[in-house]
């Protein structure tokens, strides 16, 4: 059987979530741990979050513009910089909010988000660059 072609395919725009947030998944189970044995629940709860909150992201963001595509790719654009505006003052207000309770998993979650945003990158790369490639080529 051929591989169909990306641009007949509709599906592939999605077809990468399940794997990405596995992957996340994963990581955040054992930055989790890590940042229990090092820093407590606090810090626990705190990589989690930031991993989770990275993933929340990416699939909106994913979701968001895979449907502005399908409809018009004209759309991508205004969507994605209005997405991403969107996102970042959320992201910055809540940070501000949470950073002003004094909790103690504040650096913990910023570490999460940093390393949820390498992690869903890398898997995204890895991705693209070989399953996704396998799919377009013939």
């Amino acid at each position: 059987m051929a591989a169909e072609p990306a641009a007949d395919d509709r599906s592939w725009r999605l077809r990468h979530l399940p794997v990405l947030v596995a992957v996340s998944a994963v990581v955040a189970a054992l930055g989790a741990a890590a940042g229990g044995v090092l820093g407590g629940a606090d810090a626990a709860l705190g990589v989690a979050a930031g991993v989770a909150v990275t993933v929340a992201s990416y699939v909106l963001t994913t979701v968001v513009l895979a449907w502005a595509d399908a409809r018009n790719p004209q759309l991508v654009l205004p969507f994605g910089v209005g997405l991403y505006v969107a996102k970042f003052t959320l992201l910055g207000g809540v940070m501000v909010a949470v950073a002003s309770t004094g909790w103690a998993g504040v650096v913990p979650l910023c570490l999460g988000i940093a390393v949820g945003v390498v992690v869903w990158t890398g898997a995204h790369i890895w991705w693209l660059s070989t399953v996704h490639a396998r799919r377009t080529r013939g």
